[in-house]
């Protein structure tokens, strides 16, 4: 396995591709992440306003919600027509609309309509912007009612009972400055290097059998002695793999040294456990790949499965959509993706804080993954073989 190796470590040195794939690219994907949201949470996003009542009242309210950390009043259209071409243009994410007699409506307790408009096109910035407008609208609606009731001359006390019977105490445990990076980055880097990891991992043996050079691989795992099949297969397969491994596992461990480390993300379990978990998912990374590109052998096949697999896996691992919401067969098809099981690795030890031994489910399935290319220990050198034949 030492020849297979150190093969497979020359090829490496004199192959732009993998620096690429495991060294430039994913490098870029982390700078660009935690660049683009280094601020945490967007703020200050465009909106307009159409105020066609002009009172203090509706100024004090335009003053109010500009003072909002995700809004920033931007631009006053005379009309709808304005502020909804705006919106169609790009030039605002959504417009407030306040209609004449709102004022006297709204102190004479007639239940003032006020309406707002979001672009759901731009999703973040669409719900940032109407969660601020709508507690916008609610204070305004409990300040005034306040009002009337102390002319009438109920104590503050009474009045806030009434408007606020149930007052809610919201504390994030795992990320509680609402920080998008901390949310997102987590689990978004880690599978855009599972796609490199399960690209080259079957780039790198596919491209043996395009280039007819499987025979030289396998007379280097059958060099010194004369190993059975078994053996052979088994000095191919994961000399070459062992190799791979070794970058690989440097650009894990730089991403959770980056992420844990540098930037000081969340992480009850220690950054130890997480060296160990990302080890694990690597090795299930290239353990799925070897068994892609041995179940389908041939490279374009090989890719395309790669391919599939993973950039399916951000929408099933539970990230952004809940997995108990969905179907059941497809809750089944979840367990498949090593992403889903590094994900809650991820929430129960960095964010929760269990020790591995509590997480040992998802601890044995990326194992598994990481034993997948032993079903193919025996076949792995008829495979090559005889692909290298077809070809």
């Amino acid at each position: 396995m030492i020849e297979v190796f150190l093969r497979e470590l020359r090829r490496i040195a004199t192959t732009p591709v993998y620096w690429l794939s495991l060294v430039v690219a994913p490098f870029f994907c982390v700078v660009l992440f935690t660049t683009l949201m280094d601020s945490g949470l967007p703020s200050d996003l465009p909106v307009g306003m159409v105020d066609m009542d002009g009172t203090s009242t509706t100024r004090n309210l335009v003053r109010n919600l500009d003072a909002f950390q995700n809004c920033r009043i931007v631009e006053r259209y005379a009309s709808m027509q304005e502020a909804r071409k705006a919106v169609q243009r790009g030039d605002i994410y959504a417009f407030y609309y306040i209609p004449e007699g709102t004022t006297q409506k709204l102190m004479g307790q007639d239940s003032p309509i006020v309406s707002f408009y979001t672009n759901h096109q731009f999703l973040v910035a669409a719900s940032l912007t109407y969660k601020d407008m709508r507690m916008m609208s609610e204070l305004t609606a409990g300040a005034a009612t306040r009002s009337v009731m102390r002319g009438k001359g109920v104590d503050d006390g009474r009045t806030m009972a009434m408007l606020q019977p149930i007052v809610i105490d919201c504390h994030p445990i795992g990320n509680p400055s609402l920080n998008y990076s901390v949310y997102l980055s987590n689990v978004l880097l880690p599978g855009v290097f599972a796609i490199f990891f399960l690209f080259m991992t079957v780039w790198s043996i596919g491209i043996e059998i395009k280039e007819n050079t499987s025979d030289e691989l396998l007379a280097c795992a059958t060099r010194r002695g004369t190993p059975g099949a078994t053996a052979v297969s088994l000095r191919a397969l994961f000399g070459k793999l062992a190799a791979q491994g070794l970058l690989m596992q440097l650009a894990g461990w730089t991403l959770v040294l980056y992420l844990y480390g540098y930037l000081k993300y969340p992480c009850l379990c220690g950054i130890p456990t997480m060296l160990g978990i990302m080890t694990l998912f690597v090795l299930a990374c290239q353990g799925l790949g070897a068994f892609m590109i041995c179940t389908l052998p041939g490279l374009r096949l090989g890719l395309s499965f790669a391919s599939l697999w993973g950039v399916l896996s951000f929408s099933i691992c539970g990230m952004s959509f809940p997995v108990m919401a969905m179907p059941a067969w497809v809750q089944g098809i979840a367990t498949l993706f090593p992403l889903r099981h590094y994900y809650l690795l991820y929430v129960n030890c960095a964010l929760d804080g269990w020790p591995l031994s509590a997480a040992w489910p998802y601890v044995l399935a990326l194992a598994g993954f990481a034993l997948l290319p032993l079903l193919y220990a025996r076949k792995f050198g008829r495979i090559m073989q005889q692909t290298a034949y077809v070809a």
